[in-house]
């Protein structure tokens, strides 16, 4: 879709920092992460919530919104994560996707206060490379 970041970077006309990609799927590094290592998963196709996700990508969607929880503790030493998405409201880009955030106990997040954080030159495809790597380990 026309002017969508999302959709231009599953175009490949817009860089980044991706950890994994599918027929169906592509996670990349949140530029402005809650936590560093904070992953977006979104689908190719330009669908603005889940509610218009047809019911055919539901299981590969949510597939990969698992194998990234399931990565990030083993790639970032996270003891966990949080899963979150917005429909509508407070979705910054109107096209579907879903936040998993590495989290250790402690670290700072309560409730639904977002704080945002910045990558340092060069820090971000160190996080992502971790990321790619446990996600092809067995």
């Amino acid at each position: 879709m026309s002017g969508c970041v999302f959709c231009s970077i599953v175009a490949g006309e817009t860089p980044a920092f991706v950890v994994a990609d599918d027929d169906q799927t592509i996670s990349f590094l949140d530029v402005r992460p809650v936590f560093k290592g904070h992953v977006l998963v979104v689908p190719r196709q330009h669908i603005v919530t889940l509610g218009d996700l047809p019911s055919d990508l539901l299981a590969p969607y949510f597939a990969a919104v698992q194998r990234i929880c399931v990565a990030l503790p083993v790639a970032l030493g996270a003891q966990g994560s949080w899963v979150a998405e917005n429909n509508i409201v407070s979705q910054s880009v109107p096209h579907l996707h879903t936040h998993v955030v590495p989290r250790t106990k402690g670290d700072g997040l309560r409730g639904f206060f977002w704080p945002r954080t910045t990558y340092a030159q060069g820090e971000a495809q160190e996080y992502a490379d971790r990321i790619r790597a446990a996600l092809e380990s067995p």
